[in-house]
């Protein structure tokens, strides 16, 4: 018998589903609403449309150099994670190592230590080192951090992989770097492209351990704090969190393509 509802008599895991999203993004769509606002203070009712605050934005030097701050770290953190989680990964699920859940668990661990204790763990290293504070210092921690959310998702990855192609790629000859660059890596980029939006994104809006560990350069986070005290600089700030939001939707949507990308053409090749 075919349990076949109306389309306008939803189940209740369509429900919740509608209820979750609704809750997650609900609130994130009043950026770009109350960036469009004359009024610089934020609440209803709204006056009129403008676009100074998009203006202030890009006349911000303060605020374009945090910006571009927090994409540098987030990029050159977002490549060494994945490097290093892609290591640990090939390494955890192709090899029989002694002690693998220990090495795991090793790695694991900043992930259930409180930032904080982190943050400050890492601030009296570096201080004893007499390693002066900068933004080095604060993408050294987020690498600490995101390596293993990098891990955890080339490994994922890695374990469907079919050992076999390895083996036939060296037996007809290449080494084992040649073999990597045109059997696994093809094969396992769509990971390594989540992964580095992953680790990007945890890098570029990660607060704690950036307030501890930094100088006088200030990433984006930071200096979205600072500015709370301010209400003339909240509406560039909700302009600039507008843009963010619009490109990130676009980045999102192209990694989606590429994981979809991948998926098929695994499927029509039998991997």
């Amino acid at each position: 018998m075919n349990d076949q509802r109306p389309w306008w008599r939803p189940d209740g895991f369509l429900l919740y589903a509608i209820i979750y999203l609704t809750f997650i993004y609900l609130p994130v769509l009043f950026l770009p609403l109350f960036s469009f606002n004359s009024s610089k203070y934020i609440a209803f009712p709204l006056k009129s449309f403008t676009l100074k605050w998009y203006h202030q934005m890009v006349n911000s030097p303060s605020m374009l150099e945090a910006l571009l701050n927090s994409v540098k770290v987030g990029l050159i953190v977002a490549i060494v994670s994945t490097i290093l989680g892609l290591l640990a990964a090939k390494a955890l699920t192709r090899y029989r190592l002694p002690g693998r859940g220990s090495v795991i668990s090793f790695i694991m661990i900043p992930l259930v230590i409180p930032e904080i204790i982190l943050a400050i763990s890492l601030l009296i290293l570096i201080s004893q080192l007499d390693i002066p504070l900068s933004l080095w210092t604060v993408g050294f921690s987020h690498s600490l951090l995101c390596t293993p959310f990098a891990m955890l998702v080339l490994i994922s990855r890695m374990e469907g992989f079919d050992n076999s192609l390895e083996e036939a790629a060296l037996d007809l000859g290449e080494n084992g770097w040649m073999t990597f660059w045109r059997v696994t890596f093809p094969i396992v980029l769509p990971g390594i492209v989540a992964s580095l939006l992953l680790t990007f994104t945890i890098s570029f809006d990660e607060f704690v351990l950036a307030f501890f560990l930094s100088s006088t350069d200030a990433t984006l986070p930071i200096y979205i704090w600072s500015s709370l005290r301010f209400p003339t600089k909240i509406p560039a700030v909700l302009a600039l969190g507008s843009s963010i939001f619009v490109i990130s939707f676009f980045v999102v949507s192209f990694a989606e393509w590429l994981r979809r990308r991948g998926i098929k053409l695994e499927s029509t090749s039998g991997i």
